[in-house]
């Protein structure tokens, strides 16, 4: 019986990191949205600040490469 009461203690424990990961994930979500909230308060493009964002996590070799296949595609719908 203490084997599982060690396991359910070990589990409860897990449980309890992961809702406090949760709640830390939340906070900065929040922090997040503050600062995108304060960058359009002084005129600056939300939209484009986050692709901005999702570029830069990205590698040399996968941005070079997504660029490339959007340009072929413009190309072949006339954008240019």
């Amino acid at each position: 019986m203490a084997e599982a009461e060690s396991t359910d203690d070990r589990l409860r424990l897990l449980i309890e990191r992961v809702e406090r990961l949760e709640e830390e994930k939340k906070g900065i979500a929040d922090d997040i949205r503050d600062v995108y909230a304060e960058a359009k308060a002084v005129g600056y493009d939300v939209k484009i600040m986050r692709q901005i964002v999702r570029l830069r996590k990205m590698n040399a070799d996968d941005r070079a490469e997504m660029e490339a296949v959007l340009d072929t595609y413009k190309a072949a719908l006339g954008l240019g």
